[in-house]
């Protein structure tokens, strides 16, 4: 199996050869790719020095998967030319999300409709793939009619600059503006550009994507998305209004019984989840699980997840560990 990883020196990059060396896939050559400046130096995989090469030179290797986290012009430039040599790619950009002919794919919830013919494969937002991992197993058996969505975002979905920006700023020195305001001691409630609706492009993912993921599109969805100075992990505060009635113990019971969610709540002993306990973790958690008294049929939920790891590299790597089992390359 040859897996070309595009974006390898990247923040996503490197948390996917990470994952890639954590987890059981059998790799009979890996391809790091990256941008021409990067193209000869070497990356570590598995204890071995790795060229990373350009572009043209792994489309030319013919990888029969491409994970890529390049950005979304560099993706839908070159996604194409990787699958017209038959790799099917696996792209964490938001290039190819909403394209109608283009799966966009959790594992845990829809994985099943992949077939052979999907050579471009959407990965997720990383906010959106907590929220819809948490919500899944809740709206097959009480209907997800209307969501209020509240993010607090790691700096790291920004990127390196981003990190930079704050580590200055703690340190009291000057340098490169990742955003337009200081992040450190600081809210910001803004993430990605603002459409014409008011609402920002990270806001209006979590609408769109919930809806395409769940396959679902009566359910309403509004959101706001805020960065914030934490490293970890992405935190979401969720009020879901279901179509019918719910027991508190049975939707903790049928959370803890999905694969990938971990339920932390037990406020008597000050339980709950938190980006600093979800850093370095694939879990999706989730905690704070507590009736809405001031409407029908509604609950509260607060969901954390490492937004590097299964909001980015691992969903896209368990992506391919399906594709690999299912003999779908």
């Amino acid at each position: 199996m040859k897996i070309a990883v595009v974006g390898v020196t990247g923040m996503v990059g490197k948390v996917m050869l990470r994952i890639l060396e954590e987890r059981d896939l059998t790799i009979s050559t890996l391809i790091p790719v990256a941008s021409e400046k990067s193209v000869g130096t070497e990356i570590t995989f598995k204890g071995k020095q790795v060229k990373v090469v350009s572009m043209k030179q792994a489309v030319e290797m013919k990888p029969d998967i491409a994970l890529f986290s390049a950005g979304g012009s560099v993706s839908i430039e070159f996604a194409p030319q990787f699958a017209a040599v038959g790799t099917t790619v696996i792209d964490n950009s938001s290039a190819f999300r909403m394209d109608a002919d283009k799966k966009l794919i959790v594992p845990e919830i829809n994985a099943n409709s992949l077939t052979k013919k999907d050579k471009i494969i959407a990965n997720p937002n990383c906010s959106t793939i907590q929220l819809v991992a948490t919500l899944a197993p809740l709206h097959k058996k009480y209907g997800v009619k209307r969501l209020v969505v509240s993010t607090y975002q790691s700096i790291t979905g920004t990127g390196v600059k981003a990190v930079e920006q704050l580590e200055n700023e703690y340190a009291g020195k000057k340098g490169p503006m990742a955003y337009p305001y200081q992040i450190h001691k600081n809210a910001i409630p803004h993430c990605d550009v603002f459409e014409e609706n008011g609402y920002t492009k990270e806001e209006m993912k979590l609408v769109r994507e919930t809806q395409k993921i769940l396959d679902d599109k009566t359910i309403a969805v509004t959101a706001t998305a805020v960065r914030i100075p934490v490293v970890g992990g992405h935190s979401e505060s969720v009020n879901v209004e279901f179509k019918t009635d719910f027991i508190e113990s049975d939707v903790r019971r049928l959370l803890s019984e999905t694969p990938g969610i971990t339920v932390q709540d037990n406020v008597d002993v000050n339980v709950y989840p938190m980006p600093l306990t979800a850093q370095g973790k694939d879990d999706v958690f989730v905690g704070r699980i507590r009736r809405d008294y001031s409407q029908q049929n509604t609950i509260n939920m607060w969901i954390v997840s490492d937004n590097l790891r299964k909001g980015a590299a691992t969903n896209a790597v368990q992506i391919a560990e399906y594709l690999i089992k299912n003999d779908l390359i």
